[in-house]
């Protein structure tokens, strides 16, 4: 009970500082831009409006986290299984999260003649979403995230890495408990609430997916790699399932 208490403690006091950051950016910017709107070049004033723009991102990041956690634990979130394109519901995640990390380069592997899905395209976009930005984050400017699909004859394997420093062996299992962030909470250069890759796993178990994850903390040798399986679609497995669904009624 001590432990959960030191958690939530923690998350309350990172929650916090996260919130606090990005909002003394926006008004210290916003008043400077009001207080000296003449006297700044065209430069600065977009320089001052780019990071307005981007800490605000920051904070409607936080607020959907939390959100989401709220609207999943209180299981009213509908799962639409359905099938779905993994190479186009990938390259449209990495558009949205290419706006906040411009320098990250991104390389695609994609087996041939890949399978469609069966999944939620909504759900399994957030995974997707959290799991790509938490490899942006954790890796260093101008660096690479390779993203690969292969499949097996009942599943399709995404797999996402980076070249951050990568996580220790014991540290791995824990990285998907709510709250829980690598390092010290609030001296820990990347940003974040400790809840994308909670929820990323809770949507999993929910759209019958897996998250599995290596990594290698050599200085030589050093990634996280995620890999999120998914049912490969079959006509059979709707049937089931409709089948299922008229007679829980």
């Amino acid at each position: 009970m001590n432990n959960d208490k030191k958690i939530i403690d923690d998350f309350i006091s990172t929650l916090s500082h996260e919130i606090r950051t990005p909002l003394t950016s926006i008004k210290g910017f916003a008043q400077t831009m009001n207080d000296n709107y003449d006297l700044l070049s065209d430069e600065q004033k977009k320089k001052f409006l780019s990071i307005i723009q981007e800490q605000s991102q920051r904070l409607i990041n936080l607020v959907e986290n939390v959100l989401s956690v709220t609207k999943i634990e209180s299981q009213t979130s509908g799962i639409i299984l359905k099938e779905v394109n993994l190479k186009k519901i990938i390259e449209d995640t990495v558009e949205m999260v290419k706006i906040n990390y411009k320098n990250r380069d991104f390389i695609f592997s994609y087996g041939s003649n890949l399978p469609t899905s069966l999944s939620d395209y909504d759900k399994l976009q957030q995974i997707l979403v959290n799991i790509i930005e938490n490899a942006c984050k954790y890796s260093p400017s101008d660096s690479v995230i390779k993203i690969s699909i292969k499949n097996t004859e009942k599943e399709n394997i995404i797999e996402i890495q980076d070249n951050g420093d990568g996580i220790e062996k014991e540290l791995i299992e824990k990285i998907f408990d709510k709250f829980y962030r690598v390092g010290n909470l609030l001296t820990n250069k990347a940003q974040g609430s400790g809840l994308g890759l909670y929820i990323a796993k809770t949507l999993a178990d929910k759209i019958g997916a897996k998250i599995e994850v290596e990594s290698l903390t050599d200085k030589n040798n050093h990634y996280t790699k995620f890999i999120i399986k998914v049912p490969v679609f079959e006509m059979e497995d709707i049937a089931k399932r409709a089948i299922l669904k008229e007679k829980e009624f």
